[in-house]
């Protein structure tokens, strides 16, 4: 009978050593699935940062692009206001000029 209980004694060490290793295989698959995922979200998230990084850089591009141009408003603003642009449209648009002045025209 002592020889029986050791037989499956041994038996069953195999069989919790065989659950065990399942065990062990099937939490190793578990964590390399989940490092791939992370790997895979890891370089997604670095793709997706570099293109903000652009856009920014192109945010910024136009930022001071409209900073430029709102100055050139700001100083064509002060211009219309002056009498040099008064004289310049009515030269320009009306053919007017002073009396002392000649006007030049080409030859066609």
């Amino acid at each position: 009978m002592k020889h029986i209980k050791e037989k499956s004694r041994t038996r069953q060490q195999r069989q919790r050593m065989r659950a065990h290793r399942r065990s062990m295989v099937l939490i190793s698959s578990v964590i390399m699935l989940l490092i791939v995922l992370v790997s895979v979200g890891g370089v997604s998230l670095r793709a997706k940062n570099e293109a903000y990084k652009k856009q920014q850089a192109e945010l910024e591009t136009q930022i001071k692009e409209e900073k430029d141009r709102t100055k050139e408003i700001e100083k064509y603003k002060e211009y219309v206001g002056t009498d040099a642009y008064v004289e310049d449209v009515a030269k320009e648009k009306f053919g007017l000029v002073y009396e002392d002045e000649i006007v030049l025209k080409p030859t066609k």
